[in-house]
């Protein structure tokens, strides 16, 4: 069961890279890949970086640049032209990124005599003339294996504060739950304090980042102004221990995601993943704070 799961989330990303190399000046939407791989575009793009080991974005980025690369050693396209194909809006964004990747110029590069190997990537997927992929392997990111448990979750009532934005920028949310919470007595030693983290920060522009700061209530708390209530959670979900800041929790997410999930015989749901933070940053040394990362899991 869970080699046949493990090889099926393999060949369904490997249509995904496939479907990419087929498509570079295209859109090429979030949405619609997810749709190619059969995945919720909840979870697709963790699955994604963490079975290719980079970002959807920054793939795509990287292969448009090959591409540019090639063509510059086999026509005589100007280019300015390359640049608008790879999506860059002028000549000098295109050279900076793609000195970036090469080191040197397009119009260097164009004189070299022979074709220089493309940067080295954890995939090892490059840019192919004919449009297929050869060779994909999920990668492994190495180190202890992660210790990941499946548990049945209740709903949980919470008090909850929109964020919209930067992750990192949420502190605000947290002032105003506590502000509200604190006074009412609701906040105590058997409370939990929770995160709902609707989009991924490597995909969404950071003003359309949805999270809600959440604090555990009783039924009969009623939500007022910018305070909501709702429940959270329910179902099945796979759990793992974030040890650390919780700028690294995508390092958490991408292996959770492309290295247990394939290898589990599960599939995702399309639901928000939860973070339950079992110490307090204000108190807590970044390397010791614990978050206890949720992932929704679809019935079997």
């Amino acid at each position: 069961m869970r080699s046949s799961t493990e090889h099926s989330y393999r060949e369904r990303i490997l249509r995904v890279l496939i479907h990419i190399q087929q498509h570079l000046d295209e859109e090429l939407p979030l949405e619609d890949l997810a749709h190619v791989a059969h995945f919720s575009p909840f979870h697709f793009h963790r699955i994604f970086r963490g079975m290719v080991g980079e970002p959807v974005s920054e793939h795509i980025r990287r292969l448009r640049l090959e591409r540019a690369a090639w063509q510059l050693k086999v026509g005589d396209r100007a280019i300015i032209q390359l640049a608008l194909d790879a999506r860059y809006e002028t000549h000098e964004s295109f050279t900076r990124a793609f000195r970036a990747m090469f080191g040197v110029s397009p119009t260097q590069f164009r004189a070299v005599h022979r074709i220089p190997p493309y940067p080295s990537v954890p995939s090892e997927v490059h840019y192919d003339p004919e449009g297929g992929v050869t060779g994909f392997v999920p990668i492994q990111a190495g180190g202890e294996p992660m210790d990941v448990r499946v548990e049945e979750v209740r709903p949980i009532r919470v008090a909850f504060v929109r964020h919209m934005g930067p992750y990192a920028a949420c502190g605000a949310a947290w002032e105003k739950l506590c502000g509200w919470a604190g006074p009412r007595g609701l906040i105590g030693p058997s409370s939990t304090f929770l995160g709902v983290s609707y989009d991924d920060p490597e995909v969404t522009p950071p003003d359309k980042i949805r999270y809600d700061a959440c604090v555990t209530v009783p039924n009969s708390v009623k939500g007022e102004g910018d305070i909501g209530v709702q429940d959270v959670g329910g179902g099945e979900y796979a759990i793992t221990t974030h040890r650390g800041p919780y700028e690294r929790l995508a390092q958490t997410y991408a292996r959770l995601c492309g290295e247990w999930l394939p290898k589990s015989g599960r599939e995702v749901r399309s639901a928000p993943s939860l973070e339950f933070y079992r110490n307090n940053p204000q108190t807590t040394p970044p390397e010791d704070l614990l978050t206890d990362v949720h992932m929704p899991l679809a019935p079997r």
